[in-house]
């Protein structure tokens, strides 16, 4: 016996008691689902039109199996509705708009992502454009300015103050050859060769400045002269008496001193200066005597030279190691 049809059901209140009750719509999408779940149904009936009423039996009888009662409507229905896709999803053609509608759909997945990188952006662009960059022209500017403006500044204070403090007209000579070649660099953009100029200018500016006396070293553990043989002519020798140089203050100088037995300057406080035999005997003599150098000073650097003035002859030679 057949289950009560389901208009005669919903308008009597009555329910079946072994299926769940469905309207007319869901069981017609029901059984289109079932229909493309059983391929094997559509390929060997649907196409062929003159056998549907046995398709519609077949699929009351699958319903049956499952305790669910469906009217021929609703199978027809169902039946027709697959025919034509009613029921179908199709998906949207790729294009733009698609393209944007599931970026905002999978918002949660990479909206994170996406906003922590724009932060990053914000403020690694933030930082080179407001702070970075402003810097850089800053610093171009700064060194631009020093080189066109203080650098050639610090030249001209350098060399009138040479000018003032020079007693000799070597001094100026100098320092206007230096300031020149200086500030010609600076004009070139040559920051070392502007600040070369600048260390000359104030090496020269402190030389003149120095004051000292050139002494002969008479203390335990230090020769007071010696000789050499020179390799350029073994048969002749050099006599050296070993000086230092001793500020006003009394404390002994550091002094850039040329070795002439190999051209090279070094920054010493004891050297050996090149004299003739006869001072050399002198002082070796005054030694000698009671183990005291009593005429030790050498030679005098007063201010605003550039030379000592020799007490005693030299020959000009000198040496930092012997």
């Amino acid at each position: 016996m057949s289950s009560p049809d389901m208009s005669t059901t919903m308008s009597t209140g009555a329910a079946p008691t072994d299926a769940a009750p469905l309207d007319e719509v869901m069981l017609a999408m029901d059984v289109v689902d079932t229909l493309r779940h059983r391929q094997d149904l559509v390929e060997r009936e649907l196409d062929e039109t003159t056998r549907n009423k046995q398709l519609i039996d077949k699929l009351r009888d699958i319903y049956h199996q499952q305790g669910i009662e469906v009217t021929d409507a609703v199978l027809q229905e169902g039946v027709n509705a697959l025919a034509e896709s009613r029921f179908a999803y199709t998906p949207p053609k790729p294009g733009l708009g698609v393209t944007l509608a599931r970026l905002y759909v999978g918002r949660k997945k990479w909206g994170p992502l996406a906003l922590a990188i724009a932060v990053v952006l914000v403020v690694g662009l933030g930082g080179y454009f407001l702070a970075w960059q402003p810097f850089q022209q800053a610093q171009v500017e700064g060194a631009r300015v020093e080189l066109s403006e203080k650098i050639p500044a610090e030249m001209d204070a350098l060399y009138q103050s040479i000018y003032t403090d020079t007693k000799v007209q070597q001094a100026v000579t100098d320092a206007e050859a230096i300031r020149t070649r200086g500030k010609a660099r600076a004009a070139e953009g040559d920051r070392p060769g502007a600040e070369k100029a600048v260390a000359e200018l104030t090496a020269l500016r402190d030389e003149l400045r120095q004051e000292y006396s050139v002494t002969i070293v008479n203390r335990e553990g230090v020769k007071t002269g010696f000789w050499t043989f020179p390799e350029v002519n073994t048969a002749a020798t050099n006599y050296y008496v070993v000086v230092e140089a001793i500020g006003t203050d009394g404390k002994a100088l550091t002094l850039p001193i040329t070795n002439e037995e190999n051209s090279v300057t070094e920054n010493v406080s004891i050297w050996g200066v090149r004299v003739p035999e006869s001072v050399y005997r002198s002082v070796e003599a005054d030694k000698r005597d009671d183990g005291i150098v009593q005429h030790k000073v050498l030679g005098v650097k007063e201010y605003g030279f550039l030379d000592v003035d020799w007490v005693m002859p030299v020959l000009g030679g000198a040496v930092t190691k012997w």
